[in-house]
């Protein structure tokens, strides 16, 4: 027997929704209520809220806790405003992408990353192991980091949903109050609510405007009880893992796990502007020179195909005039194109926009163009 599933703290709002809740990276979550694409068009023309409370939430603060995370992550952390937020990524020493995730800077010395649900344990002992590294030095100075940088793990305390699609900020004015200013974009800021604190964030992984929302696990179901109730007068419909799936990839928002992985860096994955490569030293950074003086062998390029058929999927075998040049990472029928779409890894010579492919399905092929990111395009 493997090990029981986790469940978040809105688990039971979502049974009483009547959601179909599927394993999904160690968690039980919902997949659906209604249906994927009604839920997808929802995010698309109105509201939709999502359970993402899977998402793993650490808290670094001390005095070094910039500099050490400098040295950790891709981006450029000394960049960031307080109450700012960045994408960027934690790679191994080939370069290779361990997760990608977002940091916020919560305060002059503290710091919130919230990290991928399936790469919770790992992650937190990468960190946990280099941050005793990093002092290069005696246990004298491996004490003093310590107390300089401390690190808490808080996934376990806190639920997040995100809230997300056109109609975002009138929403966000009815629920948090009109005299209330939404943080800007990649901003965070608190909120009180339901006798707790919230934080809400600016950000999504739909390519629509909205907000993740942050809440001590205590007070999940009210506030999403909340959202709901609220949201209803804006076309609010709860959504599943389904339709965060689909909208993702209509903007080519990468998976880790499947477009994005240890064995591919940044670079490949066409995600080098959340990499400064001019700061002296961070985790990955030697090889991922070498990869840009040498060349990507492969990149990440996004398809369509180019009519009806069988929607392409993970796996699927990409060719170039017969000849197999790459594999799919991600695929779908997008609702917003009805049309086949992906994203798959090729050789560098093919991966340029306009050309041509074909993916092999059960033995047969069908043909698709390679299209320059996003997919969907929202309309004038």
């Amino acid at each position: 027997m493997g090990d029981a599933l986790k469940t978040t703290p809105l688990t039971h709002e979502h049974v009483t929704l009547g959601a179909k809740m599927v394993p999904f990276a160690g968690w039980l979550m919902p997949v659906q209520y209604t249906s994927l694409v009604a839920e997808h068009q929802a995010v698309r023309n109105a509201l939709g809220i999502f359970d993402i409370s899977h998402m793993g939430q650490f808290i670094v603060s001390g005095e070094r806790a910039a500099s050490w995370l400098n040295e950790m992550l891709t981006n450029n952390v000394a960049r960031l405003e307080v109450r700012q937020g960045q994408y960027t990524f934690l790679l191994n020493e080939r370069g290779g992408i361990i997760d990608d995730l977002i940091l916020y800077r919560i305060g002059d010395t503290e710091f919130l990353l919230v990290v991928n649900a399936a790469k919770i344990e790992e992650d937190w002992r990468w960190l946990k192991a280099h941050v005793r590294q990093a002092s290069n030095g005696t246990p004298s100075e491996e004490r003093n980091l310590e107390t300089c940088a401390t690190l808490k793990n808080r996934s376990a305390e806190f639920g997040a949903a995100a809230i997300q699609g056109p109609r975002a900020l009138g929403f966000f004015r009815a629920w948090i109050g009109g005299d209330k200013e939404p943080p800007s974009r990649n901003f965070i800021a608190d909120f009180p609510m339901a006798g707790g604190t919230i934080s809400i964030a600016r950000t999504g992984y739909t390519g629509e405007d909205g907000f993740e929302v942050f809440f001590p696990a205590e007070i999940a179901g009210e506030v999403w009880r909340s959202a709901l109730s609220v949201g209803a007068q804006f076309g609010m419909k709860p959504c599943g893992l389904g339709a965060r799936d689909t909208l993702r990839l209509e903007m080519c928002y990468p998976l880790n796990g499947s477009d994005l992985s240890p064995e591919r860096n940044p670079l490949e994955a066409g995600l080098g502007l959340f990499v400064d490569l001019s700061k002296s030293r961070f985790a990955g950074r030697e090889a991922l020179l070498a990869s840009k003086a040498n060349g990507a062998r492969e990149r990440l390029i996004a398809f369509k195909m180019d009519g009806k058929g069988p929607p392409p999927r993970p796996h699927y075998a990409v060719l170039n005039n017969g000849e197999r040049v790459g594999e799919i990472t991600s695929g779908t029928l997008s609702p917003s194109l009805n049309i086949g779409i992906g994203m798959a890894y090729v050789s560098a010579e093919y991966a340029r926009p306009g050309t041509p492919l074909e993916v092999e399905i059960r033995g047969q092929k069908f043909p698709a163009t390679i299209e320059k990111k996003p997919l969907y395009k929202k309309p004038a």
